[in-house]
């Protein structure tokens, strides 16, 4: 009977486990809104168009049009994260529901994370049409910024790969 109950509290945990994971990467796959924590506009990491613009945007110098555009898109940006995060607990809640009993339909669980990455996707990707629509709007000499801050986040990203690789090749 022991054993039993080990089994079902270890399949209950790995189960917990994997929907704070699947939680954990649609929360922070969502696109955070300028002056939010973690990546987003201002927070280096990634190479999303709105981390770097944000990364940048003091030295961009916009003019009325640009940050109105700029407003509009940290808006929708915010829109998208409030929206994403609301969709997460949909995931949460199926988990939940389903551990309650003696046998969770994981499958169920999975159809409703797969459901709602889908939908926080398309959000995500309107999101960063408006970025785009930022960018776009940018004078030459303002893109020459954003393009330079792209490449230094590419030769960041390339440096910590290696540095990555390097550590996984001596046995990590």
């Amino acid at each position: 009977m022991q054993a039993r109950n080990l089994g079902s509290r270890i399949f209950r945990w790995t189960a917990l486990a994997a929907t704070a994971t699947l939680a954990l990467a649609g929360v922070t796959a969502m696109a955070q809104p300028a002056g939010g924590h973690g990546p987003g506009p201002g927070h280096p990491g990634g190479m999303e168009i709105e981390q770097i613009l944000g990364a940048v945007k003091g030295q961009l110098n916009l003019n009325t049009s640009q940050q109105l555009a700029w407003d509009n898109a940290v808006t929708e940006t915010r829109r998208v994260h409030t929206i994403g995060r609301t969709n997460m607990q949909k995931v949460r809640d199926a988990m939940t529901t389903e551990l309650a009993k003696d046998e969770p339909n994981l499958a169920a669980v999975a159809a409703v994370a797969d459901s709602v990455h889908a939908d926080n996707q398309a959000l995500r990707q309107g999101a960063r049409k408006q970025w785009l629509q930022v960018y776009a709007i940018l004078m030459p000499e303002q893109k020459l910024i954003v393009r330079d801050a792209f490449k230094s986040q590419v030769a960041r990203m390339e440096t910590m790969g290696a540095r990555m690789r390097e550590h996984m090749q001596r046995g990590g």
